[in-house]
């Protein structure tokens, strides 16, 4: 029978609806290719397929509702849990637990005192009785039980074990369910009282429901140790540029306010694989500030953005090291992202300082396949010079914290990180703000924290530095006193996919009523045709 009309379109439909489930259902995402998804810089400048939801789990405080809630900015994060349970006459409190097919990518923890570190972490998968994984949470999270650094690590190194982030960033696929409990005898809840303090942030990706996943078993992690180890390894590299195929371009002079070092590339199908400057200047403070990195693909202008703020170092030279950025002792700073274009890039350095600088820049592009999937870098920055904290009321403030923006994106895109540069005043903590993240017009953060240096993998507010593939904390003087703090996040697995809009908020909490200067970098991928929010000043935060 020949079909025409609306039946034709029916069945075109439905054949198309069958291919893209059987796409879906071809792609197989394993324990393997989780890992090789890790050092594949490449992979994140595509939107992802199979497609995923990223959702985070924490111990946040509960009495967190709603924005127009007197809890909102609640601040008690630790041993709060989904439920109790009793397991062969053990007592299991559940601290993560969805259905599949999705993956465990990245988790977080810190304990309050010995008690706390007493703690035993049991993963449950596809709704086994018998565990796939189980150990002390501290050797089991960051300290290398499951697999050797930076997979797994505590930071800061130079900080007491008790005072560490612990970071497991091992990824654990499951089919069809996955639940995670703590036991420890020395738990105590009641309603006045939530002893020993547990913290913990644990983000996992739900994928779409065909999605073909290959749960772990004890059997892989010891089948794949090479795999592992192949990982780590690459993790602990300098990402160098790649030889074959790979142009460089360079500027080098001095530049008098209002001028820019400038570079073209006029080529197709190639991605900016690093951008690296050197700057000198009488006032360094004053060139990272105003100094402004513009970078524009097939002619869209998507990063804006002062260079202390876009290569992490803030407004002095820090040395650290990332898989994405880093700054040596002699002051050249490097990002290394992969940033697709198909026609042509530009790179420029703008003298926004009221001095001729010297500029040394360049550049390194590698060929790239572009295809229907791929979107473009971007980076956006929201400074709050300035900004009025309110204290905590049991130091003679007033508990009304307010909510900054790191970002805000209508369009598509993956978020892939963010940063924070503050410039403390006061001798006291800022950074008990939660971050907040809303996907795709939710009302309530799908990802909700515990603290900003939680969220950036480090723990009670310690200042000691540390480096690391994907947190990095390259100077903490601002953390206990007057000084500057920088922290980041860089995102890989646990990369954030939207379809219509992310907004990415965190609380500014500080212990003290002060003013401080308070810098937000995110860092993103998105398809032509995004909007992102306007720089919020002081004054409209605050405004009612």
């Amino acid at each position: 029978m020949k079909a025409s009309g609306p039946f034709k379109c029916v069945i075109i439909c439905a054949s198309v609806a069958l291919l893209l489930s059987s796409c879906t259902r071809d792609k197989v995402v394993s324990f393997r290719s989780l890992l090789v998804e890790i050092t594949d810089r490449e992979a994140i400048t595509r939107f992802p397929d199979p497609s995923y939801r990223l959702i985070q789990q924490s111990s946040y405080d509960r009495r967190t509702v709603s924005p127009d809630s007197a809890g909102w900015f609640a601040n008690n994060d630790y041993t709060h849990f989904i439920r109790e349970e009793e397991n062969e006459g053990r007592r299991e409190y559940v601290m993560f637990e969805a259905e599949g097919p999705g993956a465990i990518v990245r988790w977080w923890m810190t304990f309050g005192n010995q008690d706390a570190l007493a703690s035993y972490i049991r993963v449950y998968l596809d709704g086994n009785t018998v565990p796939v994984l189980e150990g002390m949470a501290p050797e089991l999270t960051g300290g290398g039980l499951l697999a050797p650094p930076p997979l797994s690590a505590a930071v800061s190194p130079l900080t007491e074990p008790q005072r560490q982030g612990y970071n497991l960033y091992l990824p654990i696929p499951f089919s069809r369910r996955c639940k995670i409990t703590l036991t420890n005898s020395s738990v105590l809840i009641t309603p006045e009282r939530r002893t020993p303090s547990i913290y913990y942030n644990i983000c996992s990706r739900l994928y779409e429901k065909d999605t073909r996943v290959i749960s772990l078993t004890r059997e892989m992690l010891l089948a794949d140790s090479l795999a592992i180890a192949e990982c780590c390894n690459v993790l602990n590299g300098i990402p160098a540029p790649d030889a074959s195929g790979g142009s460089v371009g360079s500027s080098t002079g001095r530049y008098p306010p209002g001028t820019a070092c400038t570079i073209i590339f006029d080529e197709k199908n190639r991605a900016l694989e690093s951008l690296s400057l050197r700057l000198e200047a009488a006032d360094t403070a004053s060139a990272l500030r105003n100094t402004r990195i513009t970078i524009t693909f097939d002619g869209h202008e998507t990063v804006n953005i002062p260079a202390g703020n876009f290569f992490g170092t803030g407004y002095s030279f820090n040395p650290y090291n990332t898989l994405f950025s880093s700054t040596d002792s002699t002051g050249k700073m490097t990002f290394s992202r992969i940033m697709p274009f198909r026609e042509g890039c530009t790179v420029s350095v703008v003298n926004g300082s009221n001095d001729t600088l010297a500029i040394e820049t360049w550049a390194v592009t590698v060929p790239y396949r572009w295809d229907e999937h791929s979107m473009y870098f971007g980076a956006s920055w929201h400074e709050y010079p300035g900004i009025e904290a309110a204290g905590s009321e049991n130091t003679g403030g007033t508990g009304k914290h307010v909510d900054l923006a790191i970002a805000g994106i209508e369009g598509k895109g993956v978020y892939a990180g963010d940063a924070v540069t503050v410039l403390n005043t006061a001798d006291a903590w800022w950074g008990e703000g939660d971050e907040k993240i809303y996907v795709d017009g939710e009302t309530f953060p799908s990802s909700i924290g515990t603290g900003t240096e939680d969220y950036y993998g480090y723990a009670w507010c310690r200042p000691e530095p540390f480096s690391h593939p994907f947190i990095a904390q390259p100077t903490g003087e601002g953390n206990f006193f007057p000084g500057m703090t920088v922290n980041m996040r860089y995102r890989a697995l646990d990369a954030i996919p939207f379809e219509s809009a992310i907004r990415a908020d965190i609380e500014l909490w500080h212990w003290v009523k002060t003013k401080i200067d308070y810098s937000l970098t995110a860092y993103y991928y998105v398809f032509p045709g995004y909007v992102t929010e306007p720089v919020r000043t002081p004054e409209s935060v605050q405004k009612p």
